[in-house]
């Protein structure tokens, strides 16, 4: 191991000591349930928003975006940059507040599948239950892409085993999390968001330095036919371009549509202390949200234009792009590995930040949801905390099992994940938030038809190509859209209790 790798190595051990002594710190604060999953509903507007994004955007947006553009130009990452931009913005606008607000009045539901249940007063408790496993379906699987992207960065950058250091990333994060809930989760990630903008910023400069200037990179780019379109996509291997039809890109702009059903971040939409400054948040998280999308699909493009001109190597795995630039940052000398360890910090705290919320998201649909909720075992207010850290550790064992395979693809395994969420939970949010004739038959309708459609679409129709290549959250979407509209028709309005209650925060 040379002097810049230790240096690197050093930096890096620093930041992931600093988010354990955050974790310590916040460990005293955990005096209920509701301190541990949702902090007391106690965020700041800064935090509410960086944490939200930072939690969003996962180790995708420093490795998956950026490979996919490297790879094969502007236009699919381009698309999906632009649906994400929007769905970020909308969500904010029209859920944020109204959330904040519902989740409090119903019963101050501190978890999703719980205000599901509340909302609809579902005393079967069908609605808590499945949605818990759905979360758990979902989530598990997500973390554990997380788990992998800490894995590749370590295993690329000091040639150790990837499983060996995918569990020791692993262990931090749960460490953490385990530890100070979700206010540490909250605040660990708003600096995290920090430190990715940072990386972001850095990897970019040096970047277009190293590849001969922007003019230089541009005109590379230009040489690759579809590389700069947003109406087609670049293939590499045969220096080709294909067209990006309507159908295909109206798929892509739909994972804005996954926003509205992402558990972790209704979380601080619901956390927030002051619903009035959820104004400032969502102009601070929109404003990230853009700036950070285009840098990193320009650094994919930027890689390339390394690439072209010799100053890196060609890559065997488009997703290390960042890591590759940071490796030869470092060899410029002490303060550039410095600079590195922070770049490579980035990419740990793009990962570290959506993985504590899905661990903490995926922990209460176990204790809070199952345990307390469907089967009714009664705890103490220190053993459902206990039980809440226990259940950390499970999932994480769980993520870390299912993470062992150093050849998955973190953008794929996001992007299925998204897709689930999405349809069967972003129905049930948007219907339960602003129509007042949904009930819990079409609720549960929805959320089942939207997860099965996931699986269905992905597995058995877009295999088929053609009109059927489609991202399989925009059909199942739809489909659990109209099972909620359909079967809340065709069966009894809800009571007065909840119409009453529907009325009462919309008046608020």
């Amino acid at each position: 191991m040379n002097s810049s790798q230790i240096t690197i190595m050093l930096t890096i051990a620093v930041y992931l000591i600093g988010m354990v002594i955050i974790g310590i710190m916040f460990s005293s604060k955990n005096n209920t349930s509701g301190d541990f999953y949702l902090g007391g509903r106690k965020l700041g507007p800064f935090v509410t928003a960086m944490s939200a994004e930072a939690s969003d955007m996962s180790s995708w947006l420093l490795m998956g975006l950026p490979g996919v553009a490297y790879l094969s130009g502007t236009c699919d990452a381009g698309w999906t940059a632009i649906g994400l931009a929007l769905g970020t913005y909308v969500n904010w606008l029209i859920v944020a507040k109204r959330i904040r607000r519902y989740t409090f009045v119903c019963n101050n539901s501190i978890t999703i599948p719980s205000f599901f249940s509340n909302r609809f007063r579902d005393k079967s408790r069908l609605l808590v239950g499945i949605s818990a496993l759905i979360i758990l379906i979902f989530f598990i699987p997500y973390t554990a892409s997380g788990f992998a992207a800490c894995g590749k960065l370590f295993a690329s950058l000091f040639g150790v085993k990837y499983v060996t250091a995918m569990i020791v990333s692993a262990i931090v994060i749960a460490l953490y999390t385990t530890l100070g809930g979700f206010l540490a989760a909250s605040t660990t990630d708003f600096i995290q968001s920090i430190i990715m903008s940072a990386a972001l910023v850095i990897v970019l400069c040096f970047g277009v330095n190293a590849a001969g200037g922007f003019g230089a990179v541009i005109e590379n780019a230009k040489e690759l036919p579809g590389y700069l379109s947003l109406l087609s996509v670049h293939n590499a291997e045969t220096n080709t371009a294909s067209g990006y039809g309507f159908i295909t890109t109206l798929s892509t702009l739909a994972w804005g549509l996954g926003y509205f059903g992402m558990p972790h971040i209704l979380l601080r939409f619901m956390a927030i202390e002051d619903e009035n400054k959820l104004k400032l948040s969502r102009r601070v998280a929109s404003i990230w949200v853009v700036i950070s999308l285009f840098i990193a699909i320009f650094i994919g493009v930027v890689g390339l234009g390394m690439t072209s001109v010799g100053t890196l190597g060609a890559l065997s795995d488009s997703e290390t792009v960042i890591i590759d630039i940071a490796k030869l940052l470092s060899s410029n000398g002490v303060l550039f590995a410095v600079i590195a360890g922070l770049i490579l910090a980035g990419i740990l705290a793009s990962t570290m930040s959506t993985a504590d919320s899905q661990l903490l998201a995926a922990a209460s649909s176990i204790s809070e949801n199952w345990m307390n909720d469907v089967f009714h075992i009664k705890l103490s207010t220190k053993a459902k905390i206990m039980t809440a850290r226990i259940t950390v550790v499970l999932v994480s064992v769980i993520a870390m099992i299912i993470a062992k395979d150093p050849e998955s693809k973190v953008f794929d395994i996001v992007s299925f994940a998204w897709a689930g969420f999405g349809a069967a939970f972003g129905p049930v949010v948007l219907f339960a938030l602003f129509w007042k004739r949904a009930n819990k038959y079409g609720a549960l309708a929805g959320m089942v038809s939207g997860a099965a459609m996931v699986f269905i679409w992905k597995y058995c129709v877009r295999p088929l190509g053609g009109a059927f290549n489609i991202y399989e959250l925009l059909p199942a979407f739809i489909v659990a859209c109209i099972f909620i509209v359909a079967v809340s028709l065709l069966t009894p309005a809800p009571e007065k209790e909840i119409v009453d209650e529907f009325e009462k925060v919309s008046k608020m």
